[in-house]
């Protein structure tokens, strides 16, 4: 828990523990920002049954950090995966929120598909970065299904707008802190039903705001287009030359972008 004023809780990606968010680069000095270590990272504790890692059986526990708060509706924030979480919290406990903020979410949830050629798309526009050739080299092996471990450290300069020390150091820490076990229990068959949550997400009033990085495969914003489109009450920025981590890429766009929505 950091900064001042009103709640947001924020769900982090991977999944991972929560550090990687930092203060989302100074909107703690907006809002209060209230990290969620998920089961079996960060400071939450290991649960005997490793099969409660997966997404849906986490809704409970977002469900319980709002009672322990005491508030009757919560702002709430997620990253990449944490999104799938949110999403379902929102289906499910759509009265218990009042806005909705996914940053560069992942779309697992409601079932929508990233192609090949929109991850290329999005990656072509690094093309003059030195470190292009082989992350682009890299990103066809993975969208071919031939991924090794290589790979996929390759294609980490495209997360970031800026591939400098900060986003590299940022990578290193996320690679460290990162359990393998955990993820794959968390996206394990039956932690998502597409169907019934684009149905649900019909039906949830409160606003949402999407928020995409220009430049980032991991999510395309014409994806992220169409994950707004599903919800009735939904808004989509493009933040400009901005990665899977955008309150590295441009801090006060970010903030300005979140506080404004959450402020409105």
């Amino acid at each position: 828990m950091s900064g001042e004023g009103p709640a947001l809780v924020c769900l982090p990606g991977g999944p991972t523990d929560s550090a990687y968010l930092g203060d989302l680069g100074g909107l703690s000095a907006r809002r209060q920002l209230i990290r969620l270590d998920l089961r079996g990272t960060g400071r939450s504790a290991t649960p005997e049954d490793t099969a409660s890692y997966r997404c849906d059986r986490l809704i409970d526990d977002v469900e319980a950090l709002r009672d322990h708060l005491g508030l009757a509706r919560i702002d709430l924030l997620a990253h990449c995966a944490g999104a799938n979480l949110a999403t379902l919290y929102a289906s499910r406990h759509p009265e218990r929120i009042g806005k909705l903020v996914l940053v560069t979410p992942s779309v697992r949830a409601v079932g929508l598909a990233i192609t090949g050629e929109l991850r290329r798309e999005a990656a072509q526009l690094r093309k003059d970065e030195p470190w292009f050739p082989a992350a682009f080299a890299a990103l066809e092996t993975i969208t071919q299904g031939k991924a090794t471990d290589a790979d996929w450290q390759a294609i980490a300069p495209f997360s970031y707008g800026r591939w400098d020390k900060t986003a590299q150091a940022h990578q290193a820490a996320g690679d460290e802190r990162m359990n393998m076990e955990v993820v794959a229990a968390f996206g394990a068959e039956g932690a998502f039903d597409p169907d019934a949550t684009r149905s649900a997400l019909t039906r949830f009033a409160a606003p949402v705001l999407v928020l995409a990085g220009e430049v980032d495969p991991g999510a395309p914003p014409r994806t992220m287009a169409e994950f707004a489109a599903l919800f009735p009450n939904a808004e989509l920025i493009v933040q400009p030359a901005a990665g899977h981590h955008p309150w590295l890429d441009d801090a006060d766009r970010f903030v300005s972008a979140i506080a404004t929505f959450l402020d409105g």
